[in-house]
C-alpha cells in the first residue's frame, strides 16, 4: 500500500524534473519528423550569424548574412573579415554557384567539390544544397527515450529512402519541448561515423522554436569544429526577387 508520505515524495520529486521531463504526448516517428520540419523549414527568412571555425588548433571567424526562400532558394554572403568579404553564394535547388571578388568571377560548383568544407568550414557544400524536408528523406524507427543534458529527448534512427541524400543514416535526439533535433550523428553507408551536429539554444518565433546556435563536428578530422551563432533572425519577411539570381552574386 502506498502511504501519504510515499506518495508526497513521489510527486516532490517529479515536481523536481521540471517542465522538460513533463508527460510528452504519444507522438510516432513520423508524426516527430512532421513536427522537426514544421520548425526548421520556413516561407521566406532573413539572418546574420557569426561561424567560427576551428581546425588544428587554428581558429577563423567569419560573419555572415543569409536569406532564404522555402528549400530550394537560399544566398549567403560574407561580411567579415576583410580578406573573404563580398564573397557570395547562391543555391537554385540542387545547384550552387559561388563568386570570389578576388578573382570577379562566378563559379558554379559541383562533382567532388560539393563535398569540400564551406570556407573552411566542417559544413560541406553539399549540407548547404539538402533542400528536401527529413520526412521527404527518411524513413524513421523510433528508439528508446534518453536525456540530453537532463532534457528529455525521444530518439529516432533515420534510414534514407534514396541514394540521392547526403547521409544514409542518421541518429536524431529530439527535444520533446522544443521538437528540435539536438543531437545528431550523422552516418555514411558503411556504418561510419562521420559528423555530430548539435543544436542549442532554441528561442521561439511565434509557433516555432528554433536553434540560435549550431555546432558541427567532423569525426574524421581530429579536433575540427564549427560553431554558428545566430545574432539576428526574422521569418515571413519580404526579399528582393534579385538576390535569388546569378546577378546578385556580382552586385556590389
Amino acid at each position: 500500500m502506498i502511504t501519504r508520505r510515499a506518495l508526497l515524495v513521489a510527486c516532490l520529486a517529479a515536481s523536481a524534473l521540471g517542465p522538460a521531463f513533463a508527460a510528452a504526448p504519444t507522438l510516432t516517428a513520423d508524426q516527430i519528423l512532421a513536427r522537426i520540419d514544421q520548425n526548421l523549414t520556413f516561407e521566406t527568412r532573413s539572418s546574420r550569424m557569426t561561424m567560427t571555425v576551428t581546425k588544428n588548433g587554428r581558429v577563423k571567424t567569419y560573419e555572415i548574412v543569409s536569406y532564404g526562400r522555402g528549400a530550394e532558394e537560399g544566398a549567403t554572403e560574407y561580411i567579415a573579415p576583410a580578406r573573404d568579404a563580398g564573397t557570395k553564394m547562391l543555391k537554385k535547388g540542387d545547384e550552387l554557384w559561388m563568386y570570389m571578388p578576388s578573382v570577379e568571377k562566378v563559379q558554379k560548383i559541383s562533382g567532388h567539390m560539393l563535398r569540400q568544407g564551406m570556407m573552411g568550414s566542417d559544413l560541406s557544400y553539399e549540407d548547404m544544397l539538402e533542400s528536401d524536408d527529413w520526412r521527404t528523406n527518411y524513413n524513421a524507427v523510433a528508439l528508446p527515450d534518453e536525456a540530453v543534458n537532463g532534457r528529455a529527448c525521444w530518439v529516432l534512427d533515420l534510414k534514407a529512402k534514396s541514394e540521392d541524400v547526403s547521409y544514409p543514416r542518421r541518429k536524431v535526439w529530439v527535444d520533446q519541448q522544443w521538437l528540435l533535433p539536438v543531437r545528431q550523428e550523422l552516418y555514411a553507408l558503411s556504418g561510419m561515423l562521420l559528423k555530430v551536429w548539435i543544436m542549442s539554444d532554441p528561442k521561439q518565433y511565434g509557433d516555432r522554436w528554433y536553434p540560435m546556435k549550431m555546432t558541427v563536428e567532423d569525426k574524421l578530422q581530429q579536433g575540427s569544429k564549427t560553431e554558428i551563432v545566430f545574432t539576428e533572425m526574422q521569418f515571413s519577411v519580404p526579399l528582393e526577387e534579385e538576390i535569388f539570381t546569378t546577378r546578385w552574386l556580382e552586385r556590389r
